[in-house]
């Protein structure tokens, strides 16, 4: 059986994604091939630096589709990037480099050699520059997918907040009723396609406790006209329900997704629940794509201590689709 790779950019160079990725390897073995898209010379440095013994396999973008590609060498597209010590304080120095990585990435992706795409963390404040929200809306744009989401995975229970890296005071002017019906239906697809099996879905409040001191209630006027909606066209959906209560285990345990209105909203309760084992996947883009649920993590760079279990996560999901 032949398995499509799996393309991995390794994202901000001054992070601790280099030591998880070795950690990954070395857990578990992969049937997939894994292409990594990183700087050569950066990678040495970082393998050095952390006491890995494997070897490198340098392979052209051109050359794919004959390169004979196993996991015994880190298949190695090279990204050159000239830094003289293993780690440094993350800057925008890094911004071209991991602007090219991903358009390697991109091309890859797009001449349909694979659909597995997996990317490392990156800092919001250097390379996206308040252009885009995070990197589910940078991809988004490279590929032109207007409407998308967010899925915070985990086989028990997911979670999808319906707006993502915005300040809180902006929440309340996106959600709208089309966004809510848009991303339970992406939803909605993705389950039955890659999962084989029927979302069952819970919706928060906006509100503390859905209830507003406002004229103008967004748990009434909006969250609850769009659930009747879609539960007249056969979807399962349930809410809106208070977010502080939710989350109890005789409550979540009736459902395998759990809607937010905002990022932290559903994000802090998953990562209370499941810490590292979850991953953050992006629906509706042309590709599977998959981060681990972690980022650039810069006060513990360099020291061999970081959890690997979100990329070993994200590894195993693509591992499994041919």
């Amino acid at each position: 059986m032949v398995y499509k790779p799996i393309i991995i950019v390794a994202g901000e160079p001054n992070s601790i994604f280099s030591e998880i990725f070795f950690k990954s390897l070395k857990i578990k073995k992969f049937k997939s091939p894994i292409i990594l898209i990183a700087s050569n010379n950066l990678i040495k440095l970082q393998m050095k630096k952390l006491k890995i013994n494997k070897k490198i396999k340098l392979i052209k973008l051109f050359d794919l589709k004959n390169a004979n590609l196993n996991n015994k060498k880190i298949n190695l597209i090279d990204v050159p990037y000239e830094q003289r010590k293993a780690f440094d304080k993350i800057s925008n120095k890094s911004n071209d480099y991991i602007k090219k990585s991903f358009g390697i990435a991109l091309k890859i992706l797009n001449k349909k050699i694979t659909n597995k795409f997996i990317n490392g963390p990156i800092s919001k404040k250097f390379f996206l520059k308040k252009k885009y929200l995070g990197i589910t809306e940078y991809l988004a744009s490279k590929t032109k997918t207007k409407n998308f989401a967010m899925l915070i995975y985990n086989k028990k229970l997911s979670v999808c907040p319906l707006t993502t890296h915005l300040p809180i005071k902006k929440v309340h002017q996106k959600i709208n009723k089309n966004m809510i019906k848009e991303k339970i239906k992406l939803i909605d697809i993705f389950f039955k396609k890659h999962l084989k099996k029927k979302a069952k879905i819970a919706t928060t409040g906006l509100n503390p406790h859905c209830e507003s001191i406002d004229i103008f209630d967004e748990d009434e006027k909006i969250i609850k006209p769009a659930i009747k909606t879609l539960n007249k066209s056969n979807f399962k959906i349930s809410g809106p329900f208070a977010a502080d209560t939710i989350f109890l285990k005789n409550n979540r345990k009736k459902y395998n997704v759990i809607i937010g209105m905002y990022h932290d909203q559903v994000l802090t309760p998953i990562k209370t629940i499941f810490e590292y084992d979850a991953i953050n996947i992006t629906l509706a883009l042309p590709f599977l794509r998959i981060s681990p649920d972690h980022g650039p993590n810069e006060k513990m760079i360099g020291k061999n201590k970081s959890n690997s279990l979100s990329l070993v996560s994200a590894l195993t999901f693509l591992d499994f689709k041919k």
